[in-house]
């Protein structure tokens, strides 16, 4: 068995009719309250109960431009499913699950095709193809934009390409939603460096009107721990004279990001680079910090490229966590290992620079202190992350706060400090689910196009 074959199954036809002639299609529906971009929810639940699909994904794609991708990765138990007026009985709708019904079963048999809004509005360029950079174009295309992205992989998707393990989210469905926009008139530019290559400045010379931002936070945060080496059975601090693998900024081979780890797996399951190259080998020992999904994703993937043990280290308690309760107990589920209330203090190395052991130290509520020293082989970190500045670097007048993300106004809503360049999602200190990347996203679409509009207006008023 493919340890990243994906491992939530999807329905066949008569059990998604089955499950969704249980919807009680309330006059107020709860779970379009509960849904970040209000999807019309009972509206195409009440279409597949009919068995017509294709209006069933008319009425989804309406207000989403994922809907393949939120029918498995969103948070539904915090969202849609736990507004379902049947979940007070335990037994609410899975709406996230007919979902992705209905929009695999769209794909494979080629049920719509959107008609292409004439391109007559305005000429937009967006940075980053991730949830909000997707959502944006998909949006303006459908307001009639020409719209062109901009992204510096090989393959689109940000983190839903490179973020979210293949066994959550096969790169298929990512590489499908893609080539959706794609036939609506989206032109995507692949292997582009914004801010290296091409620059804001430059594509405003090529004519574009607008410019939207939504690279997300490619910077991943570092805790400082203490790292001390043995050197002749005594252990020192470690400097790059005594630690032959430390790193110029203090860190060592073996202390990893989770967003880093997570990419680099997806390229070894694409097969760009070799298992060398992976961070986490066969039998090695792992301890993930940080409890979000982010921090569930990396344990799970560390355990199927081959850890005998693998920890995640928490500071809080289970009912602090940001993770999912689903992508919880299905780490529980494949043998991952939860340290509560508990902080890694010190990490142990040989001169080599090799993680050997670490200090964990363990304070319950009322309790006192325990200290351990456990073996350890790598430590990944999964404790958030901020943007890069590459773009705003090389760019004149757009404003980062003291994080590095950018601020935006409310009118035109998501337009940064730099007329005319708009940003949104998680550069914009935005930062939660794809349906909330996406729910800000569908705002700044909007604000974009009421810019546009204005300039142009304005153009057409001095022309006349």
């Amino acid at each position: 068995m493919n340890k990243f074959e994906e491992v939530n199954e999807s329905y066949t036809m008569a059990e998604a009719i089955q499950e969704a002639q249980r919807c009680l299609h309330c006059k107020v529906p709860q779970c379009k309250k509960g849904c970040p971009i209000a999807n019309d929810i009972p509206d195409w639940i009440a279409e597949l109960k009919k068995g017509n699909m294709g209006n069933a994904i008319a009425i989804i794609r309406a207000k989403s431009n994922l809907p393949a991708v939120c029918g498995r990765v969103c948070g539904h138990e915090k969202q849609c499913e736990g507004a379902c007026v049947l979940g007070k009985k335990g037994q609410h709708i899975n709406i996230g699950k007919l979902e992705r019904f209905i929009a695999d079963f769209d794909t494979e048999l080629h049920l719509t095709h959107e008609n292409i809004a004439e391109k007559n509005r305005g000429k937009v360029a967006v940075i980053g193809s991730g949830p909000a950079g997707i959502t944006v174009a998909g949006d303006l295309s459908r307001m009639g934009f020409q719209v062109e992205m901009f992204e510096m992989e090989k393959q689109c998707g940000g983190v839903l390409r490179y973020g979210i393990p293949e066994y959550r989210l096969p790169k298929e469905v990512v590489a499908r939603e893609i080539r959706y926009i794609e036939s609506m008139g989206v032109v995507i530019h692949r292997n582009t460096l914004v801010g290296v290559e091409i620059t804001v400045d430059g594509l405003f010379e090529q004519g574009f009107d607008a410019v939207f931002i939504g690279t997300g936070t490619g910077r991943p945060q570092l805790l400082q721990i203490p790292v001390k080496v043995l050197i002749d059975g005594q252990l020192v601090d470690s400097t790059p004279e005594n630690t032959r693998n430390l790193r110029k900024d203090g860190r060592l081979h073996g202390i990893r990001f989770a967003t880093n780890f997570l990419r680099r797996v997806e390229l070894y399951n694409e097969e760009f680079i070799g298992y060398d190259e992976v961070y986490v080998k066969k039998d090695e020992t792992v301890y993930v910090i940080g409890c979000g999904n982010t921090a569930m994703d990396a344990s799970r993937t560390a355990l199927r490229v081959g850890a005998k043990k693998v920890d995640v280290v928490y500071r809080k308690g289970i009912e602090n966590m940001s993770a999912l309760k689903a992508e919880y107990d299905d780490a529980v589920k494949e043998g991952v290992n939860f340290d509560w209330f508990s902080n890694i203090t010190e990490i142990h190395v040989t001169p080599e620079g090799d993680i050997y052991e670490i200090v964990l130290v363990t304070q319950k509520p009322d309790e006192e202190p325990v200290t351990q020293l456990l073996p350890a082989n790598k430590v990944i970190m999964a404790v958030g992350a901020t943007p890069n500045s590459r773009i705003v670097r090389s760019t004149s007048g757009i404003e980062r706060d003291a994080k590095g993300f950018l601020p935006t106004r409310d009118m035109p809503y998501g337009m940064t400090s730099r007329e005319g360049v708009f940003a949104g999602g998680d550069v914009a200190n935005r930062q939660a689910t794809v349906v909330h990347a996406m729910q800000d996203a569908k705002k700044v679409a909007e604000g974009i196009a009421q810019y546009v509009d204005a300039v142009n207006l304005m153009k057409a008023i001095r022309n006349a």
